[in-house]
């Protein structure tokens, strides 16, 4: 099963997965942005674009990589990543799941005033590019095709992790 933790950037989507892989016998975390980060390294300056999603290779390759971890892996595989373009939530998301693939999408739901308190203990300042996407994240992911929303505003982590787990049916080890 693929567990896909969305959400705004400090929402807590990567400690939620680290947390979530501590506790399953057998998971394993794929980050899709180090995909983004390879092709932004790897064309000219001339066709670099602001935000790697906006990548249609990105996109496919991302479903290709997810499929053959899938196909291969024997465990559970959790994905933290935003994503809060409609089409491009279809055009992954939607697709492994029109493949056969189990795709459990979680979407966290932060506050403002906690997002940009949360970048800020990480190093980055309201002008930060991720504190730039709030509005974005927060307004987008409001839309009903992003599901299982979690209001973790107030949440541990672990409150987030259990949450998770009970809804996938997931045996979390103490």
């Amino acid at each position: 099963m693929i567990i896909w933790i969305n959400g705004a950037f400090g929402a807590g989507k990567t400690e939620t997965a680290l947390e979530l892989n501590s506790r399953l016998k057998k998971s394993f975390i794929y980050d899709p942005e180090n995909l983004g980060e390879f092709i932004n390294k790897n064309i000219p300056n001339n066709m670099k674009k602001g935000d790697f999603q906006d990548y249609l290779l990105w996109r496919e390759i991302n479903v290709k990589i997810i499929k053959d971890i899938y196909d291969k892996y024997n465990g559970t595989i959790m994905i933290p990543m935003t994503i809060v373009n409609k089409k491009y939530y279809d055009e992954v998301i939607e697709k492994l799941r029109k493949d056969g693939i189990s795709v459990n999408h979680f979407t966290l739901i932060v506050t403002k005033d906690i997002l940009i308190k949360r970048l800020k203990s990480r190093g980055e300042d309201e002008n930060s590019w991720p504190a730039k996407q709030i509005e974005r994240c927060n307004k987008g992911l409001i839309d009903d095709t992003f599901e299982n929303k979690i209001y973790s505003s107030r949440m541990t982590i672990e409150e987030v992790v259990v949450e998770i787990a009970d809804k996938c049916n997931l045996e979390l080890l103490q």
